[in-house]
């Protein structure tokens, strides 16, 4: 499960994720999956359910009122994820990835900014803007910067102002969304980024989040599926209604910020997987499926290459 690149080092407080000395945070996650950012949806208790389940467990900065509020969420999810790790069995927790809105119409960006760097956050997400004034103060800071891109263009721009990783954000994903065929991304980005990359859009199962390892990322956004469980702050009607929709009725539409959203009508946001959600569940149940049909469909794959091989490597 581990990443092609890595980013520097941290020496900030491991309980809120940030790197200790060495393997990166993405070397002990249970399965390479991210609980995406997601606005009104991403509550302490829907993040720290994640983190306790072993993946990482992101949130928008923008969910809090306020920067002290901020804090206060970063307070409350550090004290659940750490009672949940305590339990016996319990995987080692995941770490908390923080988002950043980094376009100028974002008034608290640095207050939001310093609260980050002083609670030692270990992984930052950049999200519609430009990332580069954040980059270096958070590097400084010991964190791990993944940045969201939506373009081959803005692929390159961000590689080239020293992010750790790109979040690709592909046709289909749920909210700020892109036009760009994942296959077709992940190979062009490869190209001439040999960092980690995170898949956004399309990861209805850990099948899927498997065929995306196979194809070159190195992790994948989960969001929709987090919409219908218990911990999310979505509201009863948005949950079922997720859970009630297919593919067909998600709408390509513009999030009040003007850029490109994945929108379920009447409701807000929502990705092309609402087909592979079956019912309103909890974040731990979800993150134990897809654990489960990962490495089942790893153990397919490693199947069909070791038949293949005693074939003599002869495909029919």
């Amino acid at each position: 499960m581990s990443p092609t690149g890595s980013g520097p080092t941290s020496a900030a407080p491991a309980e809120l994720g940030a790197a200790p000395p060495g393997p990166g945070p993405f070397d002990r996650l249970t399965v390479p999956l991210i609980a995406a950012p997601m606005t009104r949806v991403s509550t302490p208790a829907l993040v720290s359910a994640a983190c306790a389940a072993g993946i990482i467990g992101a949130f928008p900065t923008s969910n809090c009122r306020s920067s002290a509020e901020l804090d206060e969420w970063l307070d409350e999810i550090t004290a659940s994820v750490r009672a949940a790790s305590g339990r016996p069995d319990a995987p080692s927790p995941g770490p908390v990835a923080a988002n950043l809105i980094v376009h100028r119409v974002n008034r608290r960006l640095d207050d939001d900014l310093a609260t980050i760097v002083r609670r030692g956050v270990g992984i930052v997400i950049t999200s519609v803007g430009n990332p580069v004034p954040v980059i270096d103060p958070l590097h400084q800071a010991g964190c791990r910067v993944l940045v969201d891109v939506a373009s081959v263009a803005h692929a390159e721009k961000a590689a080239v102002a020293g992010a750790d990783g790109l979040v690709l954000l592909s046709a289909g994903a749920g909210g700020h969304t892109g036009s760009a065929n994942p296959f077709a991304f992940a190979r062009a980005v490869r190209h001439f980024y040999p960092g980690p990359l995170v898949l956004a859009g399309g990861i209805s199962d850990g099948t899927a989040l498997w065929a995306a390892t196979v194809l070159g990322y190195d992790l994948g956004y989960m969001g929709t599926k987090f919409i219908a469980t218990e911990e999310s702050g979505a509201s009863p009607e948005w949950r079922q209604a997720v859970v009630d929709a297919r593919l067909d009725d998600i709408t390509l539409g513009t999030a009040p910020n003007g850029v490109a959203a994945s929108l379920l009508p009447g409701f807000g946001s929502a990705g092309h997987t609402v087909s592979g959600v079956h019912a309103v569940t909890t974040v731990a149940e979800v993150v134990r499926a897809t654990r489960a049909q990962w490495h089942e469909a790893r153990a397919r794959t490693h199947a069909a290459v070791v038949d293949l091989a005693r074939a003599g490597g002869q495909t029919t």
